[in-house]
């Protein structure tokens, strides 16, 4: 079965089925819309899918932190199977299903923010669910602004692209929404040198307080938006200790801490919810947003905050035509089921543990690994030009991912240099699939060197 095979690519690629589609594709679509990779996917299971050629692919990139379930899982086929006969439809505006009360209840038992009796309203995407957050926050606050951070990704509306870091995104899309402010997020690698991590802590902060100074005053600032692990920024973690005093500013001001769990959601960290390690230190969020693998593949999004909160939105300013769409709200209560029943968080935590190790022993014996982090399996190495400069080092980044990929192995970069090769595999992946990646992986850096 292909979710139990291995990596195999038997010819150059493109093959000559995929390089026919790929000419269709440049045909047809618009060439902003990116794509590096010389495959074309024909069917997946687990982390594997087979291209139109017949070359199968190891997938670390899971649609971008998507598909922690995996592919076709057939479970959630059936799922998604028996919502369809009954109907594909229902919006929650002129008509109740139940499959999004069914949904917005689980949520509201598992989701890590504050309040005893908490509310769910869903979207579409993660920038959706972003953007009705802010929404959420300006309307109970009554405030304006809010801050956001270096290396952040939130989305590409307008709102979310202003709150975007990497403007690479962003050209050419201004003017942006008003009243966005941002600080600097707390690197621990790139920190100041000669400072401890405690000192760094206190430096980061002391930027937030500097917004307050030179930016927004903190009465005029509704929210501050942070992801637990910064994606697109690099996989960059956000310190307990960071987010407690986030958690402190945030009380002492009235401000609502928002916490973006796009990517870091559904068993990725090693919990369900990232935050769910924040609330263990008592810095649990006002807000949080979710979406990639919450439907396994389908597209939904969702915002989780106190019925306190919620209920004091401004009546219209949050819905809309497909949000909570019960064939994806089926699909999500499916993957909910799937990844309780079959411990999924802790998947991810073996994952980590096994890669982790290896990148850990790569880091001392290669001279151009400068940093390895991440939570669970959300993992990020991060490539410089020596490990004393800390010069980021983005060709030999471009060079392992377009070396891999040849020999089966889907990688993707990330940072704002570009320096960073992201994990994001399928939490579903086999011992045996895992180990074959690690090896395509250093194969490819080597022929770098």
């Amino acid at each position: 079965m292909l979710r139990d095979a291995l990596p195999k690519v038997t010819m150059n690629l493109p093959g000559p089925k995929a390089q026919k589609v790929i000419e269709r594709r440049a045909a047809a679509m618009p060439n902003a819309i990116k794509c590096g990779y010389p495959c074309v996917i024909a069917r997946g299971e687990g982390a594997m899918f087979e291209d139109v050629d017949g070359n199968i692919f190891l997938d670390w990139i899971g649609g971008v932190g998507v598909l922690n379930i995996g592919y076709s899982n057939p479970e959630l086929i059936e799922a998604v199977n028996e919502q369809s006969k009954k109907y594909f439809h229902a919006m929650m505006n002129i008509t109740t299903h139940e499959r999004y009360i069914e949904l917005a209840e689980k949520m509201n038992q598992i989701v890590p923010v504050r309040g005893t009796t908490k509310k769910t309203m869903f979207a579409n995407s993660g920038a959706e669910a972003d953007e009705n957050a802010v929404k959420i926050a300006k309307s109970v606050t009554g405030r304006p602004n809010i801050i956001v951070f270096s290396g952040a990704f939130h989305g590409r509306t307008m709102l979310t692209m202003a709150m975007t870091a990497k403007k690479a995104y962003a050209i050419g899309m201004g003017p942006f929404p008003d009243g966005i402010y941002r600080a600097e997020f707390p690197n621990m690698y790139r920190k100041p040198e000669g400072m401890s991590e405690a000192e760094a802590i206190e430096y980061y902060i002391g930027k937030i307080e500097g917004v307050f100074m030179e930016g927004s005053p903190a009465e005029f600032v509704a929210g501050i938006v942070f992801e637990v692990v910064q994606g697109e920024g690099g996989f960059i973690p956000a310190p307990i200790e960071w987010c407690k005093a986030v958690r402190a500013i945030c009380d002492k001001y009235g401000i609502m801490m928002i916490i973006d769990e796009v990517q870091t959601g559904w068993a990725r960290s090693g919990r369900m919810f990232a935050s769910q390690y924040l609330a263990e230190a008592g810095c649990a969020p006002d807000i949080l947003t979710t979406a990639k693998s919450i439907a396994g593949g389908l597209p939904l999004s969702a915002v989780t905050t106190s019925a306190e909160i919620m209920d004091k939105v401004t009546p219209g300013t949050i819905g809309g035509t497909y949000c909570g769409n019960p064939v994806a709200c089926a699909a999500a209560l499916k993957v909910v089921e799937i990844m309780e029943r079959d411990d999924y968080p802790g998947k991810a935590l073996k994952i980590s543990e096994k890669c982790m190790k290896r990148f850990n022993e790569w880091k001392e014996k290669y001279e151009v690994i400068g940093d390895v982090r991440g939570i669970g399996a959300m993992m990020g190495v991060e490539f410089v030009m020596d490990k004393k400069s800390k010069t980021p080092n983005a060709a030999i980044v471009n060079g392992i991912v377009a070396e891999a990929v040849k020999h089966g192995l889907l990688l993707e970069s990330a940072g704002t240099y570009g320096n960073v090769i992201r994990f994001l595999c399928p939490l579903c992946v086999t011992d045996a699939q895992l180990e074959a990646g690690l090896e395509i992986y250093e194969a490819a850096l080597k022929s770098q060197l």
